[in-house]
């Protein structure tokens, strides 16, 4: 799943944006647009409007829970509200289409937030 980011760091409009070995942001106010293009341009992901719709509604969940949610809490919340999907297993199927290895892990980098503790 893309590039080991082990002690880099990525330059975001001329700004030094620190990471952790990971990939994920050492400082969470450093998060921008600009920050999820470079990281899903390093780990070949190609954002599109599902992409941005997941990683608004994960930085909001942050800011409400301060966690990440899981795979069972996004698709209890999200699944009512999307039409086009009719069923959990469907959502969480294009959910693992957009993001192929991990989702959880991936959403949580790209929206800036902390590591998210295994889904148990």
């Amino acid at each position: 799943m893309g590039v080991n980011l082990s002690n880099i760091n990525i330059n975001i409009n001329g700004q030094e944006i620190k990471t952790n070995e990971q990939g994920f942001l050492l400082h969470l106010d450093d998060w921008s647009e600009e920050y999820a293009e470079e990281i899903a341009r390093i780990d070949n992901i190609y954002l599109f409007t599902d992409h941005w719709e997941l990683i608004y509604y994960f930085r909001e969940y942050y800011k409400q829970n301060l966690e990440c949610p899981t795979m069972h809490q996004m698709l209890k919340e999200l699944t009512p509200n999307i039409k086009k999907f009719h069923n959990k297993k469907v959502y969480e199927h294009h959910i693992y289409n957009l993001f192929d290895t991990d989702p959880i892990h991936e959403i949580c980098k790209l929206s800036g937030l902390p590591m998210p503790q295994p889904d148990t």
